[in-house]
């Protein structure tokens, strides 16, 4: 099953062309080195929230935009196979040298994390519009959380949802400044959940959003509370700016 790196990042708008030159630059040494996919998403609809919030999650300034982004590998073992390279080549790759190519936003609040999927469906397809949401789950509630999203999936695909992915904390470390666990107030026992769905286009994701409303299999049963505070997840739209896959590089 498919092994997930996300990344949330805080990027001055006036960087967004320099983003996406600095991400395509950088984002082609994982491609050699055995990634499948990446895609860096910029802000198009993060609302502000009372609680949590994807700007908060990054302590984002007023001149700043939110990118949600993931790299995708064929498995777990395959990212830990190909890891010793890949940080070697972070150290001797020009593509990495800072004096050549300086990092268009303050990695020190970029919040980063490796995720297994429980849920899978569906397909990518280029140029998608992305919902990204992250959100705590008690470690007890894993399966009545995975269950309750892959039944959800019957419903987002037939109101248009063209892939889902729902993945489990596995190893995510602990910031300085920001982290996931910080940006949806973990408490103990809870595990972060890094999740994402791909569109056709917006217009599709809005309105499937207010048809699901209506949904009935979109309401949990009366006897049954949600696995998970839903005051606390954080969420967005986003647009693709650097969409990229490749094929391993040789050992």
């Amino acid at each position: 099953m498919t092994y997930i790196e996300g990344f949330v990042i805080a990027v001055p708008t006036a960087n967004r062309q320099a983003f996406i030159d600095h991400a395509r630059r950088t984002d082609e040494v994982f491609l050699e080195y055995g990634a499948g996919r990446i895609l860096e998403c910029w802000q198009q609809d993060v609302p502000r929230g009372k609680t949590t919030d994807f700007f908060g999650a990054v302590a984002a300034r007023d001149d700043e935009n939110i990118v949600f982004s993931w790299i995708e590998w064929a498995d777990k073992a395959t990212y830990d196979a190909r890891l010793p390279k890949l940080h070697e080549a972070m150290e001797t790759d020009p593509r990495f040298d800072l004096a050549r190519n300086t990092v268009p936003f303050d990695g020190k609040r970029m919040i980063y994390g490796r995720f297994q999927p429980i849920v899978e469906r569906g397909r990518h397809v280029d140029a998608s519009y992305v919902q990204g949401f992250v959100l705590p789950v008690p470690d007890g509630k894993r399966e009545a959380y995975r269950q309750m999203a892959d039944d959800a999936w019957e419903v987002f695909r037939d109101h248009g949802a063209l892939r889902v992915l729902e993945c489990w904390q596995d190893d995510v470390p602990e910031g300085k400044q920001t982290d996931f666990f910080r940006a949806v107030k973990t408490e103990p026992g809870e595990k972060v959940v890094f999740s994402l769905v791909e569109w056709p286009s917006q217009a599709v994701c809005d309105a499937a959003a207010e048809k699901m409303q209506s949904d009935e299999r979109m309401q949990p049963p009366a006897d049954q509370d949600l696995p998970f505070d839903p005051q606390r997840m954080i969420y967005g739209g986003f647009v693709p700016v650097v969409d990229m896959s490749g094929t391993p590089a040789g050992e």
